[in-house]
């Protein structure tokens, strides 16, 4: 059965994954995998599907299943396998300020590191209410790129912007 990718993101209310469900379901669809989140009073997310029926039927039901701002948009897979490599996973805290996420991501790129998934809040230190800034990656590095290499400015970024890393060596 061919696969789609379906995004979405509307005001936030309750039975909005209901819903989806219900019209993926009448379509002919099977929901396979999602990444759904709340941010910002606004509901979002990414979900894979297998359809037998219309996209474009789909994509009409979809489009108009709340009240309120909402989209949404089914957009075929291409079936490409996932990234091949070592699994890293990345665990970082530190003080909230503009650009951690730029440079943790450049510096990944660099190395030819392809980010699978990241997961980020911000949250308050304990005792002194200071905004901290949280992130988890899961991500594949080439086995051509020695772990020292991109680790090492992983860290020296961390150090540069008060941030605590923990970072999985993939070797072992």
């Amino acid at each position: 059965m061919p696969r789609y990718v379906i995004t979405f993101i509307g005001d936030d209310r309750t039975g909005i994954v209901e819903q989806l469900a219900a019209a993926i379901s009448h379509h002919g669809g099977n929901w396979l995998e999602s990444r759904v989140s709340q941010l910002e009073g606004k509901f979002a997310g990414i979900i894979s599907i297998e359809l037998d029926g219309s996209v474009a039927e789909l994509e009409s039901a979809l489009k108009q299943l709340p009240a309120g701002t909402w989209s949404a948009h089914v957009t075929p897979a291409d079936g490409t396998p996932p990234a091949q490599g070592s699994n890293i996973s990345l665990a970082l805290v530190g003080p909230d300020r503009a650009g951690i996420v730029r440079e943790i991501s450049s510096a990944l790129a660099q190395a030819g590191i392809s980010v699978v998934s990241m997961d980020t809040a911000l949250d308050n230190a304990a005792f002194t209410g200071e905004p901290l800034f949280r992130a988890t990656l899961k991500a594949y590095a080439p086995p051509t790129v020695p772990w020292e290499q991109w680790a090492d400015r992983l860290f020296a970024i961390g150090d540069a912007m008060g941030l605590d890393i923990d970072l999985d060596d993939p070797s072992g």
